[in-house]
């Protein structure tokens, strides 16, 4: 039935269409499937996969969190300047440390390198100038002070013992490594920087016990302390560095033998300033 030009349409279904009404002024509506896609695609197309990621890096080595940690990381150079590049040289064990300490005390066995290669720490190094350094200037204030009561002598406190122990053993387990290292690198040699900090540092051990036997106020025990203290150092970084600075030729005598003697330097000069006793 026609009626102003348009047809009207029974009240009922129709599949695929909106249903009918009753009023002739509307137009019946018919929708068909969209062929629209959704985005972003959920395949690959075409011969880049992926194309909806974002462009990586070819070399993402810096990039990525290591250890599955969710801190961001640096890039390239200037991650030696992040607190991350140092945290696995920090992450050992007390039982680690502990023997460490005691491979330092046995000097003629020469495996400390062989036992912390995969494994350097600067944790242990740290740790041993510091006290060190806390050890000498008490002790020596002690000592000091009471040699100056037995002679019944106005005694006044050396503030410049702390500072002068903090750069002797800062500075020669800091300097040392740095200069060793360029100089092992030079005869084709070449260590781990950070493994001749952990080297030296562990070698300084011996002279706690050393420092606090001072106390002793005797001039020839002292010089008999300090001297076995030394021996025992330089016996354990030469020993230890003896089999890998073979390589560098035919001159790796003269350089074990510098190390040796600049250790044993170092015990002369803790003798004459902190193992001294001038009233």
């Amino acid at each position: 039935m026609m009626s102003g030009g348009y047809t009207s349409i029974d009240n009922q279904k129709v599949s695929g269409s909106v249903p009918a009404v009753s009023d002739p002024a509307q137009v019946t509506v018919k929708f068909t499937d969209s062929s629209l896609q959704t985005f972003p695609p959920s395949g690959a197309q075409g011969k880049i996969s992926g194309g909806t990621q974002p462009p990586r890096d070819a070399d993402d080595t810096f990039s990525r969190p290591g250890g599955g940690s969710d801190e961001p990381q640096g890039s390239g150079w200037f991650r030696t300047f992040t607190v991350a590049a140092y945290k696995p040289y920090f992450d050992v064990d007390t039982s680690d440390v502990l023997d460490r300490l005691k491979e330092s005390l046995f000097p003629f066995r020469g495996t400390f390198t062989e036992k912390t290669a995969t494994n350097p720490d600067l944790y242990g190094p740290f740790w041993i100038c510091t006290t060190l350094i806390f050890v000498a200037a008490s002790i020596g204030t002690f000592v000091t002070y009471i040699a100056h009561k037995l002679k019944k002598k106005e005694w006044d406190y050396d503030i410049n013992l702390v500072t002068w122990s903090a750069g002797v053993f800062y500075g020669y387990v800091t300097v040392v490594p740095l200069a060793l290292y360029v100089i092992l690198k030079y005869f084709s040699a070449p260590s781990s920087l950070v493994q001749l900090f952990c080297l030296y540092g562990y070698s300084l051990f011996v002279f706690i016990p050393a420092l606090c036997l001072s106390v002793v106020p005797l001039e020839i025990f002292r010089w008999v302390i300090a001297g076995v203290a030394g021996f025992m150092s330089a016996t354990f970084v030469a020993l230890n560095l003896k089999a890998h600075i073979k390589s560098a030729g035919e001159r790796w005598f003269l350089i074990v033998a510098s190390i040796f003697l600049l250790q044993l330097a170092l015990a002369v000069v803790l003798k004459l300033y902190l193992f001294t006793v001038t009233v």
